[in-house]
Parts: C-alpha cells; sequence; structure tokens
C-alpha cells in the first residue's frame, strides 16, 4: 500500500463520515465492513509504517495531525516541534487525518514485547495501556547507586550488575552483612550497598543504606525480587541487627523490582534502624558505626492437606 492512498481530510473542510468511508473506499482499501478486523499478520507492512510518528518512531493515535503537504505526526510531537512540520517545516494548522485515525481503529496489533515472549493480540487502541502492564515488558536495572538506565530480562540484568556495577553476587539463602561507617553523623545524599543472592533458581537484590528522615540519618535494609509481584509473593525474608543484648528483627515480603528503589525506600518497607539505636548496637564510644545484618530467604509452600503455607528453609 503506497502513501498516497491515504486520504487525510482537514476537520475545518465539513467532511461528514459517509464521504469519509466513500473516500477510503475508493481507493480499495481492504477494510470491509466497519466491524471487520484486520489482524497483524493480514496487515501490509506499509500500513504499520503511516501509522509511525516520524519524530518519536512510536505508533500514532488519535488525534493524529497532518501539514497542508500531507505529512503526518503524533499530538505528543506536535507540540514539541512548535507547530512546525518536521518534514516540510510548514505550518502545522490544526488538521486531523481522519482517514489514517479510521485505518487504525480497525486494527489489532501484537504487543510490542512479542519477541521477548508475549502471545497477545489488542485492538490498536488498547494496545498502549497493556504494554504498560505486560508481563514480558523489559525490567529496569535494580542498582540504587546511579540513574542507570538499562533494561533487559533478567539473566542480562544479572550480567550487567555483576560486570558493569560490581556487585558482589552471592548463592544461597542466607546472609551475614557487616556495615561500617566512621562518621554516622552526616549523611551525604544516601549511602548504600547492594548484594545479590541467588537461590531458589531466583535472585534477590539485597539493599542497605543510609538516608536523610528528619533531621537525622536512619539506617534501611530492604529485599528486592528480581522478577514480577506475583512471583515476589511466593518467597519470605527476615533480616535481624543486634548487639549489646538488643535486637531488631524484620520479616516480610520481598517487594518486586518493577517497584523503583526509591518507592520501596520511601514507603519504609524495610527493617529500619534510627541513628541512636545503630550506635547503641555498635558498642563502644558511639563514634564509629558497626552493624551486622543478619538474614535468609525461605520459599512459601502450599501444604496440600491444610491449605495453608508452610516454608521451605533452604539447606
Amino acid at each position: 500500500m503506497e502513501m498516497d492512498s491515504i486520504e487525510c481530510v482537514s476537520l475545518m473542510d465539513g467532511v461528514e463520515d459517509e464521504e469519509i468511508q466513500s473516500s477510503v473506499a475508493s481507493h480499495q482499501y481492504p477494510l470491509g465492513k466497519p466491524n471487520n478486523i484486520l489482524h497483524a499478520g493480514n496487515v501490509p507492512t506499509s500500513v504499520h509504517e503511516l501509522l509511525e510518528c516520524p519524530v518519536c518512531t512510536n505508533s500514532m493515535y488519535p488525534p493524529i495531525h497532518q501539514c497542508h503537504n500531507g505529512h503526518t505526526l503524533c499530538s505528543t510531537c506536535k507540540t514539541r516541534v512548535h507547530n512546525r512540520c518536521p518534514t516540510c517545516r510548514q505550518e502545522l494548522g490544526d488538521i486531523r487525518c481522519l482517514a489514517l485515525e479510521k485505518v487504525a481503529e480497525s486494527l489489532e496489533l501484537p504487543c510490542k514485547y512479542f519477541s521477548l515472549g508475549c502471545p497477545e493480540i489488542f485492538p490498536y487502541y488498547s494496545k498502549l495501556k497493556h504494554e504498560t502492564l505486560c508481563n514480558f515488558r523489559p525490567f529496569s536495572c535494580p542498582y540504587a547507586g546511579s540513574e542507570c538506565s538499562v533494561t533487559g530480562d533478567i539473566p542480562y540484568l544479572v550480567t550487567h550488575l555483576r560486570d558493569d556495577h560490581k556487585v558482589d553476587m552471592h548463592t544461597g539463602c542466607t546472609f551475614n552483612h557487616r556495615y561500617v561507617k566512621s562518621n554516622p553523623r552526616e549523611v551525604e545524599n544516601a549511602t548504600w550497598m547492594l548484594t545479590v543472592f541467588h537461590c531458589f533458581g531466583q535472585y534477590f537484590c539485597l539493599h542497605f543504606e543510609a538516608f536523610q528522615l528528619g533531621v537525622a540519618p536512619v539506617y534501611m535494609a530492604f529485599l528486592r525480587f528480581m522478577g514480577d509481584e506475583t512471583d515476589a509473593r511466593n518467597y519470605s525474608y527476615s533480616l535481624e541487627v543486634g548487639g549489646n543484648g538488643r535486637k531488631l528483627i524484620w520479616e516480610g515480603t520481598p517487594r518486586s523490582i518493577r517497584d523503583s528503589h526509591r518507592k520501596v525506600r520511601d514507603s519504609h518497607d524495610g527493617l529500619i534502624i534510627q541513628r541512636n539505636m545503630a550506635l547503641f548496637f555498635s558498642g563502644g564510644d558511639r563514634k564509629e558505626l558497626k552493624l551486622r545484618v543478619t538474614g535468609r530467604i525461605w520459599k512459601e509452600q502450599q501444604n496440600p492437606d491444610g491449605g495453608v503455607c508452610i516454608p521451605n528453609l533452604c539447606s
């Protein structure tokens, strides 16, 4: 299908729906009746190309705008190009490409993550909503120390954490994490540490950091699951810190790395140690922070007889 087989009509022309449909039919579009759907396998590649915004290269959704010369772009990019056509530099005005919008309404397209395993096909206008929640969409790098933009599947991110961020990797589901800070009364932005654990065939990120909460720093440890939230619910973990005959214990479910590090931290979903308590645990003259955080991860298993969850402890 060639570019000139689409007729785009200005809103200012007052063309009725019937005329638009006649115009499309006169160009022999393979749409058939209005309730017939073009499936992705039957749609010519050129149609997908026509629906691709030339600026952001994303699929265009109504309103689809065009200039007087027929060049189209999405509504988001229309504001970005300051109302100038990026192709011919003519003023865009307020012209809609109604024919192209009608073509879009007739399409069913595969999820853009189909190459990653998603088998779903959606009506054109439902595709975006699905893709924001698709279980096959790439994961973001869970490293908290920088604004890392790397995305990928879990095996790729594990390699990325090890090779690019030099994160410590451990096998097993128990841990003994020692944290030392020479001046515990100062917190510049955030002091953080990340360790990755591999157990039960899955990967977990143990975060330990200091950040300012109110007028004093606090110390926080929490676990994130490298996978989706539904799978994260199959696991539990505990964290323990103590000294001088006292201890604090936290037990919970790891959060998925779908939730950003900042979101988990700001929700206080983990073991939180106030500075005075941390110094008490450290002992000595309270001028140096020495915390030892221990913990374990276990998998919850459904009891087939009683219907209750029983822990499957890592050996």
